[in-house]
């Protein structure tokens, strides 16, 4: 493991493997008062095709649809269940006889637009009185869930639905919106808190008075003038350089670091540094090896004389004393502490979280393997540890939002460390990131850590089964 003066990056990647699926119970909505139209019920001009076994011609007619939600105002990677109801259709009995009681089987599609657009399927329970020959089907109710990827408004309209007979001949009928059908629910997500990601990193943790360091800033606006500059506590030294962020928010640039104050490097936008817009403190030591003064040899005995000798004129105020030697059978000692670096390590490779069973859906638990984060700089800086994840992809294709991954983290720090570990909030990773843990800036801050995390990937109901994988990374700084 490579490690730095300040700040070094290093990545995880960890295959996080799981079995989804999903299952449907139906979800009744809100009944709406005798009389008038349930909030977001729709209409829309369907054709219904019934199977060819059945000798039937198609039916063309009105769908009385509506669509609801369980939180109209989530947060981006919040999992949402959505509830399908029709409550009238075109579609008639397509078996040659009475359609016995909890025989019929609905599935059918949603269509999301706007922040947020794909499809979402959902599925309906056994649950219906007998039906006559050739009678109209009845209502359905059909459920499903998908998990917010973006913030804004998301709109949501009804798509196709089949009604399957669950009894020998098994048969299908598909109805499908012969236009459009107007959208039944919104919802507006918020997006999730964000981490100040800037950081600042050093070519050297240390240097004599005026030595030129190279700094590297990241996460900065793409052209903004960044300050990179001398901090000694809260304070900043005359130690400063200005230049220009490039395309990816990028700076690089060279510090004289000529104030033996300075005891950490920081990087900010603007007219001065804030912890909500400015880098975490790297920390330098300005190391002044040259010898210290020597001591005054002992004064000489009086001579003898009751009449003082004149004074030699005194020196000009501007001359410095000439060195004075040191006395016979003394030396001087000068002993230097050299600032060391941080960096991590982390155990295993992959992440294996457990299986959840297809239909159902839920929660898919594991834990990272364990990271230790050692800091000996011995410098006023303290640290972060930052993850990130990508979306999850699996057969097809198809994807699970980095969003639906979740932690809880831990840290501690070995006994004897100058510093506290305190472990990031639980909650959503996601692509956006999320600190892991993080230790505070001090007047000596320093250790030895170790952080863990459980976490646990929500997969949504009828989720197609396999494998999904995703890459976890992690970076220090």
């Amino acid at each position: 493991m490579r490690t730095g003066a300040r700040s070094r990056r290093w990545s995880a990647a960890a295959g996080l493997a799981v079995l989804a699926a999903a299952a449907g119970g139906a979800l009744s909505p809100p009944a709406a008062a005798q009389g008038e139209t349930p909030p977001g019920q729709v209409e829309f001009p369907t054709h219904c095709l019934p199977p060819q076994e059945a000798g039937l011609p198609p039916a063309d007619g009105p769908t009385t649809a509506r669509l609801t939600v369980d939180d109209p105002a989530p947060q981006v990677g919040d999992t949402i269940t959505v509830t399908y109801q029709v409550a009238a259709t075109p579609a008639v009995n397509p078996a040659g006889g009475d359609l016995p009681a909890d025989a019929l089987i609905p599935t059918g599609r949603i269509l999301l637009s706007g922040a947020q657009s794909g499809e979402v399927t959902v599925v309906g329970a056994r649950r219906n009185d007998p039906v006559p020959a050739g009678a109209p089907l009845p209502a359905v109710t059909m459920t499903g869930s998908f998990t917010v990827t973006a913030p804004g408004e998301t709109t949501l309209a009804p798509g196709a639905y089949t009604l399957h007979t669950g009894v020998p001949p098994a048969l299908d009928t598909v109805c499908t919106p012969a236009t459009a059908a107007p959208v039944s629910e919104r919802l507006t997500a918020t997006p999730l808190p964000t981490a100040n990601l800037r950081s600042v990193s050093l070519g050297a943790a240390h240097g004599k008075p005026g030595d030129t360091v190279k700094a590297t800033a990241a996460g900065f606006t793409p052209g903004a003038a960044v300050t990179i500059a001398g901090r000694a506590g809260a304070a900043q030294t005359g130690d400063a350089v200005t230049a220009a962020a490039d395309v990816l928010g990028v700076v690089r640039a060279e510090l004289p670091v000529t104030d033996r104050a300075t005891t950490a490097v920081v990087a900010y936008e603007g007219a001065a540094w804030s912890a909500a817009q400015g880098s975490g403190p790297a920390a330098y030591t300005v190391i002044d090896a040259s010898p210290p003064p020597s001591p005054a040899p002992p004064p000489s005995p009086a001579p003898p004389s009751s009449a003082a000798p004149p004074s030699p004129a005194a020196p000009p105020p501007s001359a410095a004393p000439p060195p004075s030697p040191l006395p016979s059978g003394t030396q001087k000692l000068t002993a230097t502490v050299d600032p060391g670096a941080l960096g991590m390590t982390q155990s295993g490779e992959d992440i294996t979280l457990g299986a959840v069973p297809y239909g159902d859906g839920g929660a898919a638990p594991g834990r990272i393997g364990t990271v230790t984060v050692t800091d000996a700089r011995g410098g006023p800086a303290g640290w972060s540890l930052i993850g990130k994840v990508t979306d999850f992809t699996g057969p097809g294709g198809v994807r699970i939002p980095g969003a639906s991954l979740s932690w809880t983290p831990t840290c501690t720090a070995a006994a004897g460390s100058a510093s506290t570990c305190t472990p990031g909030s639980a909650g959503p990773v996601g692509p956006q990131g999320a600190v892991l843990a993080s230790t505070a800036d001090a007047p000596l801050a320093g250790g030895t850590f170790t952080i863990d995390a459980a976490v646990t990937l929500q997969v949504p109901r009828y989720t197609p089964p396999g494998a999904y994988a995703a890459v976890l990374t992690l970076t220090l700084s």
